[in-house]
């Protein structure tokens, strides 16, 4: 039987090497993120697996002498050549016009385990908010991004902080936005809210123009069937955080719902939901349904007599509510370097087969790029309800 190392946040095992090295005989060529806590297993041939906290990418390596390596948990520098990308787009947002995303958390390092995520599942749940990156270096990559942007005439509305996972989970995250006010670019946050019990994260949150919080669910047991919660999170406290929040935000508080068939589109959970939607009262109720490969399979759009019943029953307690049922479209900027504008949109937002023809048309690029990655190893083609789509994987590894 393979032995395996804690992966929890509270008692990681001590490292057998010096800081900021492998164990001894291990090689590590690629983590995928710009830091990542790794943990090893073997399986007593002397194989192991390197997987990181944040992210769902492996490496198979061996020993260089054959033996099993010491108990090991070890921060390690991204290897050369490798990156992360943090600012992505801009792309087509239903909601902001074009927006320039920041993904500010490691892959997938999330409170939620939500069923219908287009990112993948959560393969580390966290409610620590903790320091990811230096705020510096990213408002730095940020800031180049926006003049790449600006240099080729794209438009950006807002720069967003839309991750991998929860964005409240940077502690930095107030700090961020400050250093990117110069930009004189407005700032948005996309929150599944799970965080927001929490007076500091709400301080965070405030910094932002507008910040959209997610409300799936009316009572605990649907929201444990979407959501897919950290354990030690308890709905009843996100709501009352979420009210506090709102007598205090200053910018535009939206809220987004996403339906799920069969899961929380019935209309006595639905006549629940919008008894809380009308206490909160949101400058806009967003109703989205998945329109892009979920994490599950299994997930299903509800029908339209469903997304209608959801929408006259919240509309009548909320006056503004939408419906977010169709796919953005694919007006996706082209920066300097299309290969980087594909693999970092796509890291967070699935693009369509005749979204990426036309990027690689406004680009002039050669049409084999996409098949080119493909091959590599860096993206990978799905298809979901009839359309293909390109996804970025978490991390790219070398062969064992």
């Amino acid at each position: 039987m393979p032995r395996t190392w804690a992966r929890g946040e509270d008692a990681l095992p001590v490292a057998a090497g010096a800081p900021g090295h492998a164990p001894a005989g291990l090689a590590i060529e690629r983590t995928g993120v710009d830091y990542a806590d790794v943990g090893v297993v073997t399986d007593g041939a002397g194989v192991v697996v390197v997987e990181t906290l944040w992210g769902a990418c492996g490496a198979r390596r061996r020993t260089a002498d054959g033996s099993a390596p010491g108990d090991s948990l070890r921060r390690l520098p991204l290897a050369e050549g490798e990156e992360f990308m943090r600012a992505f787009g801009p792309v087509p947002s239903r909601r902001l016009g074009r927006s320039l995303g920041v993904n500010n958390i490691p892959p997938k390092s999330c409170s939620y385990a939500c069923v219908y995520c287009q990112v993948g599942r959560t393969t580390h749940a966290r409610i620590e908010p903790r320091v990811f990156y230096d705020p510096d270096d990213l408002v730095s990559e940020i800031r180049d991004k926006v003049r790449s942007a600006r240099r080729v005439r794209e438009d950006i509305d807002y720069i967003t902080f839309v991750t991998d996972g929860e964005p409240t989970l940077d502690v930095n995250l107030g700090r961020e936005i400050e250093l990117l006010r110069p930009l004189g670019v407005k700032k948005a946050i996309i929150s599944n809210a799970s965080l927001v019990w929490r007076p500091e994260v709400r301080e965070r949150l405030a910094t932002a123009d507008w910040v959209s919080l997610k409300v799936d669910a009316a009572n605990e047991a649907c929201w444990r069937k979407v959501n897919r919660p950290h354990r030690a999170l308890a709905l009843g406290d996100i709501f009352e955080g979420m009210i506090e929040f709102a007598k205090t935000c200053d910018g535009e508080l939206v809220t987004e719902t996403m339906l799920v068939r069969e899961l929380n589109d019935d209309e006595d959970h639905l006549r629940g939901l919008a008894g809380f939607l009308s206490v909160l009262m949101p400058r806009t109720a967003y109703l989205s349904v998945p329109t892009r490969p979920p994490a599950e399979p299994w997930v299903e759009i509800p029908g339209t007599e469903a997304i209608n019943r959801a929408y006259q029953i919240v509309s009548d307690r909320v006056p503004r509510t939408e419906l977010l049922i169709g796919y953005e479209g694919n007006a996706f900027a082209s920066t300097e370097n299309v290969e980087e504008d594909l693999l970092s949109i796509t890291a967070v937002h699935p693009m369509t087969e005749e979204a990426v023809k036309e990027l690689l048309e406004k680009a002039h690029a050669d049409e084999a790029v996409p098949r080119r990655l493909v091959e590599q190893g860096h993206l990978m083609r799905t298809s979901y309800r009839g359309k293909s789509f390109y996804l970025r994987r978490p991390c790219s590894v070398g062969a064992s």
